[in-house]
């Protein structure tokens, strides 16, 4: 019987407003360059999963300076390619600088779909909890007080970091923290999250059973575990 619900932070519940999508659109038009923003906004996220990666291998705030700086030109680079435009390895390092500007302004939303869903799985009695990689110089506030001024934190048992705990996904240590917090063994808990290594198969290693939403279709691929594309489809999986 499922008795606790563990969420993923970003694209889990959360997105940026303005969205990257649409800052790396703006980035490209002021160079005279049109990307979709569909296109842009699966280029990000394919960024996102190759950061990820590469952080698994060695973490990223480890590396020198300049070469974080390369490894973040996937961005503009993998929405070219989602996008089928051919640019200049020059207008990459443009775009990307246009970012570093404008990004100071983005600020944390949640989808639509999250605060109708948390409130009707606490009221089923489920305990819920985020688990997050996201580390301090990126969210510029807590964890907590992130929750709270998003309205979620009525709903939350916990939250916790990968900096809290000294463990970041896909390690099975940070689950089992979360297990502990929500004091439920895994076969009593589900994990959802958008990275299909980072959460799906994290989750998996520490006994949990993983739940996938892929909002932007990215994984259509993915049979081994169940697939979501809105939050509110977690409910028909509390057997």
């Amino acid at each position: 019987m499922i008795k606790a619900v563990l969420l993923d932070w970003f694209t889990t519940l959360s997105k940026f407003e303005p969205s990257r999508e649409k800052l790396y659109c703006n980035a490209f038009a002021e160079l005279g360059i049109v990307v979709p923003e569909d296109k842009a906004a699966r280029g990000v996220l394919f960024g996102d999963e190759y950061l990820y990666t590469e952080n698994m291998k060695t973490p990223l705030a480890q590396l020198p300076a300049e070469v974080r700086d390369e490894m973040y030109l996937c961005f503009p680079r993998m929405i070219a390619e989602e996008a089928k435009i051919k640019v200049a390895p020059h207008i990459h390092q443009e775009v990307r600088e246009k970012i570093r500007k404008s990004f100071g302004g983005a600020t944390y939303v949640l989808f639509d779909d999250v605060i109708p869903t948390v409130k009707s799985l606490r009221e089923k009695g489920l305990n819920l909890g985020l688990v997050t990689n996201l580390r301090e110089d990126i969210k510029r506030e807590s964890i907590n007080a992130l929750c709270r001024r998003l309205g979620l934190e009525p709903y939350l048992k916990f939250a916790i970091t990968s900096e809290q705990v000294g463990f970041a996904k896909p390690d099975r240590r940070i689950f089992q923290a979360a297990l502990e917090k929500a004091g439920v063994k895994a076969d009593e808990a589900i994990f959802v999250g958008d990275q299909y290594r980072i959460d799906v198969v994290g989750a998996r290693n520490a006994g949990i059973q993983p739940i996938l939403i892929d909002r932007y279709n990215l994984y259509p691929d993915v049979t081994d575990c169940p697939r979501i594309r809105t939050l509110p489809e977690v409910e028909k999986y509390l057997r």
